[in-house]
């Protein structure tokens, strides 16, 4: 199979589909991988490592005209719409749910799209998690220089010192964001809450904390008791392949401190948070009824070289099962990959994007 990587151009998007590692590792089971110029440069990897492991290095419109599936980091934009031919196949972080243009145009083309986000394995999400892990252990960091007071903040130390309390945070959500971004906030020694819905994830996250993070069924009832002492709120909501739904109104900001940071990670299935809308590392921040929104779309893509190392450690056995069989095979045989398609052949085959788009949706044993 022909893969091809193309150079990521979202702003400040780093990433990159493949390591050098990765093009190896596909090169022994004989596939011929197509790199565009300079792709790597942005997580330190040069074209000369990408030629050393037998790519070939090419401009843009080499890679998307020669390509039987590419291999992305970020969804596509529209700069690359008209480089998406008919029947085309693309595996990445799609994040459909509250992009109908997109959705319509791989429809259109009858594309093949396979989301990094959706693919289930034993219930879990593992290409999702270790970009969620980064997210999550980034979210009390940036909500932390976004407290100080040059930055619009409070100008509460989030660690506190002797005699002075520390900030309150405020996790919604207990998945691999949540759970990480507690962590992170427990050893700075913030005042830490995390609410779910599922109690038995609260049970898991009071056992590993020992008692030290408090834990809360998520209710908007709680969230609006939550939310008027919190200095630091970190949605971190998950419906797989769905849009996610809003958990804090405009109408709540007005009970917050004014200065609080809300960071909030699902802004890219839409955000849990009414006023969220997806920002860049340009311009990550803005500011409504007095609470800075920090809602950047890729927040991993800031730490690219980890970023990628961990991408391609969780990718790679499900890009070469691909490979190996062929897109028709792969998605027959391997319920784990089928899991991950939302668009084929023209219909859209993930129930939760259909629904959050209110649009058809077919089963592929019908297609």
């Amino acid at each position: 199979m022909i893969i091809g990587v193309p150079k990521e151009i979202k702003t400040h998007e780093y990433r990159v589909g493949i390591t050098p590692f990765g093009v190896e590792e596909l090169k022994r089971d004989g596939h011929t991988i197509l790199i565009e110029t300079g792709a790597g440069e942005g997580s330190g990897f040069s074209d000369d490592e990408y030629l050393k492991a037998d790519a070939d290095i090419v401009d843009r419109e080499t890679v998307f005209k020669k390509s039987d599936l590419i291999v992305k980091v970020k969804e596509l934009l529209p700069q690359e719409y008209d480089l998406i031919r008919e029947g085309h196949a693309i595996f990445t972080y799609l994040h459909l749910a509250p992009n109908r243009e997109l959705t319509e145009l791989l429809l259109n083309k009858k594309v093949s799209a396979f989301g990094y986000e959706t693919l289930q394995r034993n219930g879990t999400l593992p290409l999702l998690a270790p970009m969620s892990e980064i997210a999550g252990r980034m979210a009390p960091i940036v909500g932390s220089y976004y407290l100080q007071k040059i930055h619009g903040g409070r100008g509460i130390l989030p660690t506190g010192v002797c005699g002075v309390a520390p900030a309150k945070v405020l996790i919604l959500g207990a998945g691999v964001v949540g759970t990480n971004a507690a962590r992170v906030c427990v050893g700075l020694g913030m005042d830490t809450a995390v609410m779910n819905r599922g109690i038995d994830r609260l049970q898991k996250i009071d056992e590993m904390f020992m008692g030290r993070v408090k834990t809360l069924p998520l209710t908007i009832h709680n969230i609006q008791e939550e939310i008027k002492t919190a200095d630091i709120i970190i949605g971190a909501v998950l419906v797989p392949g769905g849009k996610t739904p809003i958990f804090i109104t405009r109408e709540m900001l007005k009970t917050m401190k004014k200065g609080s940071v809300i960071i909030d990670v699902s802004v890219d299935q839409g955000g849990c948070v009414e006023t969220s809308k997806p920002a860049t590392h340009d311009n990550p921040v803005y500011e409504v009824d007095g609470i800075i929104h920090y809602t950047v779309a890729n927040m991993p893509g800031a730490y690219p070289r980890t970023s990628t190392l961990a991408l391609t450690n969780a990718t790679l056995p499900y890009i070469k099962t691909i490979a190996k069989n062929g897109i028709e095979k792969a998605i027959r045989e391997n319920p784990v990959i089928k899991s991950s398609l939302n668009t084929y052949k023209g219909h859209i085959v993930n129930k939760a994007l259909a629904d959050s788009l209110g649009s058809e949706y077919k089963e592929i044993n019908e297609i």
